[in-house]
């Protein structure tokens, strides 16, 4: 919690200083403490009380000196001062897509506007086009992002966002005049959320251009045309079947010659993309969605590893493009061969009717093989989590015989006989050692009192990890995207406690959990603990969710090497073995 408020509270410091036009080194460090703050996979309030604040790179004496007092009072003075120096209503014209602090301190200063009501006035009786840098479709396009951010808040799931994108390119992908068409933007990155789709198409002339911004324009689903131009457009698009509310679609065509530059900057987070224009800058080049250039000569564009080439950089996937240390290792030539889905094994959580889920455990076993996969694990519910049709330890055990007799008729396939067992709100768990000992992998979780002390969850988690029969702990965090907060937890002691007790941590590849995330994953890799891509199944379809959860774990930096179910079944055994025998508490 605290790194959140204290991220969000120096970005708003940069945001009033730049409208207040004060120094721009200030607002730079600002920024920087900002985005090191919230990517910092610690929390923040235990760095302070250790004194190791300035040891993340770009807090200095007086940032700490801020956050300290944040941690200790709940507010920072020098962030009250700079709110008393504007109107308040001046931060919610910050929340407009696309109006940035210079942008309202022109229209504060020289017009007088204060809040959105104020701005709206000045859109409506066009004072706003007097303005330099203002015109008609400035204020038009403000007026469609005030009503934006009113009607919508929401950011849309990364599966959501990527089928309606899978759609929107099958529709073009039946253009002759278009080349090719790519994601990029957040969608690229795979990030978590996704606020809109971006989209590159590749097509050469201006007839073929105009062909193709027209049909996306008229697409099925189309409700508002936002901007059409003459080598770009956005649309907001219904697809309820998908997503309940309207998104937004950008869409820009781009020649050949300038495919790779714009697909790399329309691709890499905007410090990532700061980052590689400074290294440019430095080489005395050019950097743009055009291409590199020296002068006028355009020496690199057409794809994107020639831009990371000539820049001195070996090529950085997409997923690892937010500047969390990438282009340092890339200049070093270290960058992690990141995990991919082809080398995920198999998957070791998912449920069968027999608690919750939709298809037989035959099925599972045929969508499995289908995926290449050599095994699979069927980790039903335990009793506590009556909701689900939990299992009491007798069914259980009887579930497990038919599981391990049907493993006998396999050929070449595997299938484990597991339990998704909970974790109790004193850390006991929901089955005693005696049935757990008769299952080949156990998987502990939390369902329930999740709202609970930080300390006290913190302990539940780590007393389960005690238990030499417990395997991994899925979804750790507790978290589900948009609907329910991560619990209250000390990661830095849940990874320890993992490494120490010989315990893998899931990366939940459900959509709406994406648990772990990519920064508590990237602290575990570090940390050398090992972590297992499951897609807590419930039916067959939902393997293929196992796309979501490798994409996370490339974003956390997971190399093949650190997923423990990228190896065959006979590592998962030796794992299970290891913990049973040697790291008994």
């Amino acid at each position: 919690m605290h790194n959140k408020q204290i991220s969000d509270l120096f970005d708003q410091m940069a945001e009033i200083m730049e409208i207040l036009g004060e120094d721009h080194f200030r607002i730079s460090t600002y920024r920087k403490v900002a985005r090191v703050v919230g990517d910092c996979p610690q929390d923040i309030a235990s760095l302070a009380a250790g004194g190791q604040l300035q040891t993340l790179a770009g807090i200095g004496k007086s940032s700490a000196e801020k956050i300290n007092e944040f941690i200790h009072h709940g507010s920072i003075g020098a962030h009250q001062e700079l709110l008393e120096k504007i109107p308040p209503g001046l931060l919610d014209l910050l929340k407009i897509p696309g109006f940035g602090p210079k942008g309202v301190s022109a229209v504060w200063k020289k017009l007088n506007v204060t809040n959105l009501p104020e701005l709206q006035q000045a859109i409506s009786d066009h004072s706003l086009e007097t303005l330099p840098g203002f015109g008609a479709k400035k204020a038009q396009a403000l007026a469609r992002g005030i009503e934006f951010i009113r009607s919508s808040q929401n950011r849309i799931l990364l599966a959501d966002a990527l089928a309606i994108a899978d759609l929107i390119v099958g529709q073009l992908h039946q253009l002759d005049c278009l080349d090719c068409i790519e994601l990029a933007g957040s969608l690229r990155r795979c990030c978590e959320t996704i606020g809109d789709i971006d989209l590159l198409a590749q097509a050469d002339g201006d007839d073929n251009t105009k062909k193709i911004i027209q049909a996306f324009t008229q697409l099925p689903g189309v409700q508002e045309v936002l901007a059409t131009g003459q080598t770009k457009a956005s649309i907001r698009l219904a697809k309820p079947d998908i997503y309940p509310d309207l998104i937004q679609v950008d869409l820009r065509v781009i020649s050949s010659e300038s495919m790779g530059a714009a697909w790399q900057y329309f691709t890499g987070s905007k410090y990532h993309n700061i980052r590689l224009r400074e290294i440019a800058g430095r080489k005395k080049l050019k950097l743009n969605e055009y291409g590199l250039f020296k002068g006028d000569k355009q020496i690199a564009g057409q794809n994107e590893l020639q831009i990371y080439k000539k820049l001195g950089l070996s090529y950085i996937p997409p997923t690892l493009r937010e500047d969390r240390g990438e282009i340092e290792s890339a200049q070093k030539g270290k960058l992690p061969e990141i995990v991919q889905l082809p080398d995920v094994r198999g998957d070791l959580h998912m449920h069968s009717p027999e608690s919750d889920g939709r298809s037989s455990i035959e099925q599972l076993i045929g969508a499995a093989r289908l995926l290449g996969y050599e095994y699979i694990a069927i980790a039903d519910h335990s009793q506590s989590t009556a909701i689900a049709n939990g299992l009491d330890a007798d069914r259980l055990l009887k579930h497990a015989r038919r599981i391990k007799k049907l493993n006998e008729t396999l050929d070449g396939f595997t299938i484990l006989a597991s339990s998704e067992v909970d974790i109790l709100t004193d850390g006991d768990l929901d089955y005693p050692d005696e049935v757990l000992a008769e299952l080949d992998f156990v998987t502990a979780s939390i369902h329930s009192g999740m709202t609970g002390a930080r300390d006290k969850l913190t302990d539940r988690i780590l007393r389960a990890m005690e238990n030499p029969y417990v395997n991994c702990i899925a979804h750790p965090t507790g978290r589900m995207l948009g609907v329910r907060e991560a619990m209250a937890l000390d990661i830095d002691a849940i990874i320890a406690q993992a490494l120490r007790t010989h315990t893998a941590l899931e990366i939940n590849a459900q959509p709406l959990r994406l648990d772990l995330n990519d920064i508590h994953i990237r602290q575990a890799v570090d940390a050398g603990v090992k972590l297992i891509i499951n897609t807590d199944a419930h039916d067959t379809a939902s393997l293929k969710l196992m796309r979501f959860g490798v994409a996370t774990a490339q974003r956390g930096w997971a190399k093949k090497t650190d997923i423990l179910n990228c190896h065959g079944v006979s590592v998962i055994r030796d794992w299970v073995k290891d913990k049973r025998t040697k790291h008994k508490p």
